[in-house]
């Protein structure tokens, strides 16, 4: 990187490694974060890692030894990486965990992500109101959907979800009739569509293929909401008796389904906001400033609590979609037509 004798000139070279093309969501994350870097002057090393583990690693390799001064890291293990990362900082190399934490590693300098138990705590709280618990006598029926065990974030979306719906189990207004609902019993790996679709067709053969009512699946994303529902529809589910489904990302494919009654909501996280916040963080460096943190307490990745910035996500369903979603640009009109 080159700094003037006043101003800095924004030249750092940055390492992007995202964990897959194969989620919409990430495709978008790699796009929004190199668009803004060489915006702002940067050169951009972007690399994805279709979910393999010892590619990432090797990518990784790659831009230190093409003199990266800068990385940014969306893992797709976050435990798997301390070998790479520790070569990093031997080189004096900062890394910026983005939006999944780097565990067990002192070789993360910062971390940027959204407010992952607030995620949570949305989407259960969405289910709340929107079954009123708190107002009704008669049971609902829920089962629980979560994310890949191997990112770290997938338990604080759980987690925050859990917590908000737990008391209505303790009272018997929740069931669940699986009785899945630990977080190992409802984990995705991969966060797979497929997976999630297969775990739900099982769900449905061995506790309502007699009629018994489904009111709610609470699901942790998009990927995975999309194979629930696809097992609800294959299932023979309609508009009249679907249950409520969560999820998270606004893929293009989901928020149609929220537009055609399929899915209630998604929580909304702005990637372009995320994005806009690392360019600052690594601007920041390259100045020799401290990058904006809001979070010093929360990230324990096994060795220290890694200082972090959190963006805050809302919520979107058939009512707001229009102005957070194509208002806003994030898309087209044209991209949610059916």
């Amino acid at each position: 990187m080159v700094l003037g004798a006043s101003t800095a000139v924004f030249a750092a070279r940055v390492g992007v490694a995202m964990p897959t093309q194969s989620l919409q969501r990430w495709n978008q994350d790699g796009a929004n974060m190199k668009e803004r870097l060489e915006a702002a002057g940067h050169v951009v090393d972007l690399q994805y890692a279709n979910n393999n583990v010892a590619l990432q690693v090797s990518q990784i390799e790659n831009m230190i030894l093409n003199g990266a001064d800068i990385l940014v890291i969306a893992s797709i293990d976050g435990a798997s990486l301390g070998t790479v990362l520790a070569v990093a900082k031997e080189e004096g190399i900062p890394v910026i965990a983005y939006d999944r934490l780097l565990m067990e590693t002192d070789a993360v300098t910062y971390y940027a992500t959204f407010d992952n138990y607030m995620v949570g705590t949305i989407q259960g709280t969405y289910l709340v109101e929107a079954l009123d618990l708190e107002n009704r006598t008669d049971p609902v029926n829920i089962e629980i959907t979560a994310g890949s065990p191997d990112d770290n974030n997938a338990r604080y979306f759980y987690q925050g979800a859990y917590d908000v719906i737990k008391p209505y189990i303790d009272k018997g207004i929740v069931q669940v009739p699986s009785g899945q609902t630990a977080f190992e019993q409802v984990a995705t790996l991969e966060w797979s569509s497929e997976r999630s679709q297969a775990r739900m067709d099982n769900l449905i053969a061995a506790h309502y293929s007699d009629g018994r009512p489904l009111h709610a699946v609470l699901c942790s994303n998009d990927s995975t909401a999309l194979g629930v529902t696809n097992s609800l529809l294959g299932a023979g589910f309609t508009k009249e008796n679907f249950p409520l489904i969560t999820g998270q990302d606004c893929d293009i494919a989901n928020t149609k389904n929220i537009i055609a009654g399929y899915q209630a909501m998604s929580v909304f996280k702005d990637t372009r906001t995320l994005a806009e916040q690392v360019v600052k963080m690594v601007e920041a460096i390259v100045n020799g400033q401290e990058p904006e943190i809001n979070d010093t307490e929360t990230y324990f990745n096994g060795v220290y609590t890694v200082p972090t910035y959190l963006c805050e996500p809302v919520f979107a369903d058939i009512n707001n979609y229009e102005e957070l979603l194509i208002v806003s640009g994030y898309y087209t009109r044209e991209q949610l037509a059916n």
